[in-house]
């Protein structure tokens, strides 16, 4: 078995991204305070061509040297939007027609594995702080909770690694990808 070269898998550039049809996906990052983590949201938004992300609060924004360190330039090719308060966002986002799922452990919330996003609808997916979780004003304000079960002795997983569970779900069930 042979390792495929980067220069082999005849990737998008970032001017094909700007204009390839996207995921009907926005992701909200809530005042998400690691550098490291947004990008590495960038670079998984990028991967399964996620439409825009809404970076929140005290979430950083690019340029920025420790964003750009794990988004390796996605930061360039994914669309986003900067706003001072997540609830701003959202309010943007629900008269544009999105559904608003926030990624959190409430009640009422319905597990990643049973939930199937319907093609033809647009969602926006909250992820939230790394220690407080989604605020309470958003989960009240999100049409939905989405949370993923977790079976050892912590509670939570690191943002951009359930960032990075949660897209690639919503992309294989939306796809049809086994």
């Amino acid at each position: 078995m042979r390792k495929i070269l980067n220069s082999e898998l005849n990737r998008l550039t970032v001017e094909d991204f700007k204009t390839a049809t996207k995921t009907p996906v926005v992701i909200v990052l809530d005042n998400v305070r690691s550098k490291h983590n947004v990008g590495a949201v960038f670079r998984t938004s990028d991967a399964f061509l996620v439409e825009t992300i809404f970076l929140c609060g005290i979430t950083a924004t690019p340029p920025n040297a420790e964003i750009h360190k794990s988004a390796l330039g996605s930061e360039n090719s994914v669309e986003w939007k900067y706003f001072q308060d997540t609830i701003t966002a959202l309010k943007e986002l629900k008269k544009n027609g999105y559904i608003i799922i926030s990624i959190e452990q409430a009640e009422g919330a319905i597990e990643l594995v049973e939930f199937f996003p319907e093609k033809g609808k647009k969602y926006a997916i909250v992820f939230g702080n790394e220690v407080k979780g989604v605020s309470q004003e958003v989960v009240d304000f999100s049409d939905q909770c989405v949370e993923i079960s977790q079976f050892g002795t912590k509670h939570s997983l690191n943002v951009s690694v359930t960032a990075g569970i949660v897209i690639w779900e919503f992309f294989k069930k939306l796809y049809k990808i086994d």
